[in-house]
């Protein structure tokens, strides 16, 4: 049986070599046939309410263990949906990659976006969180990495060297971790 991996992408134009595409199809590639990517058309409309509702939408058709990656602004919605909800499946592991962490930053103010005081312990507690940011990501500071370490405290930061935000040639520690965690079932 296949595993499932469910992307949230990032906000803004999704195309063949712009937003999140070019990282989804290396990860489906670098992951190959064991694994189900599952990469919906999340809404133009950058709300949290109206990406709730599509998140939602997309987690009704999935059973068992399913692993959650979220890129950028997609990290932001699964951590803030996590943070306020059980979802029905079992998340087997949560992936954070270059996610702005909302209403630590005077530049990233939007509570919509802005995660409650705490997650919800059933939904996280025992689930491996990884945080992917590069030390010089030219659209979210670096310092939201470490605000959702604060956060999420028993959570893996990935701290990578360079300049990179949409990942478009890859992201093989992602992969190796995806890996990881799946033979740990």
């Amino acid at each position: 049986m296949k595993k499932q991996v469910l992307f949230i992408h990032c906000a803004g134009v999704q195309g063949p070599s712009d937003g999140s595409n070019p990282l989804t199809a290396w990860l489906i590639e670098a992951l190959g046939e064991g694994y189900e990517v599952i990469a919906p058309r999340m809404p133009d409309q950058i709300e949290y309410a109206t990406w709730q509702n599509q998140l939602e939408v997309e987690m009704d058709k999935l059973t068992g263990e399913v692993i959650l990656i979220g890129h950028s602004l997609g990290g932001t919605v699964l951590a803030k949906y996590l943070s306020e909800a059980s979802p029905k499946i079992k998340v087997k592991s949560l992936h954070l990659v270059a996610s702005p962490y909302w209403g630590r930053d005077p530049d990233w103010q939007n509570e919509g976006f802005t995660l409650t005081n705490s997650y919800h312990a059933d939904s996280l507690s025992a689930c491996p969180v990884y945080i992917y940011h590069t030390q010089e990501d030219p659209v979210v500071p670096t310092a939201h990495a470490e605000h959702y370490l604060e956060y999420f405290p028993h959570a893996t930061l990935r701290a990578l060297a360079g300049q990179d935000h949409y990942f478009m040639e890859g992201l093989p520690v992602l992969a190796e971790d995806m890996r990881v965690i799946s033979m740990s079932s």
